[in-house]
């Protein structure tokens, strides 16, 4: 079974991508959505976090405290980087975890990540995709989804590898934007990777 990861840049229209292929019975793993989760679920993550950035991390009922992990995290790299090095390893575990459960019926399944390239998970694929969009789009669908400034997306923006550097990496190239159908996209992808 073929493991394909997918990325993008923020508002790159991602998600809407993996719908697609989700529409034509393929698995699809959010790492994002999965590390939320196993902030909480996940007892040797906890452990790690309780012990970089303090008991007080936890709320009753491991309850993650966003708040105190943001104020520390948020305009500070190193602190960032640590945070990343304790969550990436564990979403790596719950991906290995997921794929043995996924049926060997299906010829391929995607790995949805937004640092796909930056946490190294990409290593773990034996192809990538890289959604693009141009980036005024890309800007104007998270400011809209999210009701932020321009500023913020920016900001989120510079955190992630640029387009360029990700389409460098990129064994397969997607274009979402108003001109070309995503969906024909997809589709041509779709029957490349179950031949």
């Amino acid at each position: 079974m073929l493991k394909i990861g997918i990325t993008g840049g923020i508002g790159s229209g991602k998600t809407t991508v993996c719908h697609v292929f989700e529409t034509l019975g393929i698995p699809v793993f959010y790492a994002d959505v999965v590390a939320k989760d196993i902030m909480v679920t996940d007892p040797l993550l906890i452990e790690g976090i309780k012990k970089t950035f303090g008991e007080e991390s936890y709320l009753e009922h491991q309850v993650l405290n966003k708040t105190h992990i943001a104020q520390i995290v948020f305009n500070n790299t190193t602190e960032l980087e640590k945070l990343n090095a304790l969550v990436h390893p564990a979403v790596f575990r719950a991906f290995d975890q997921w794929v043995a459960h996924v049926p060997v019926t299906h010829p391929y399944i995607l790995k949805e990540a937004a640092l796909l390239f930056e946490s190294g998970s990409y290593k773990m694929c034996d192809k990538t995709i890289v959604v693009v969009a141009p980036t005024a789009l890309k800007k104007a669908r998270v400011m809209l989804r999210d009701e932020v400034t321009e500023a913020q997306v920016q900001a989120r923006m510079d955190k992630q590898f640029n387009d360029e550097q990700k389409i460098e990496m990129a064994d397969f190239l997607l274009h979402n934007q108003e001109s070309s159908s995503i969906i024909l996209q997809v589709l041509a992808l779709h029957e490349q990777f179950i031949k």
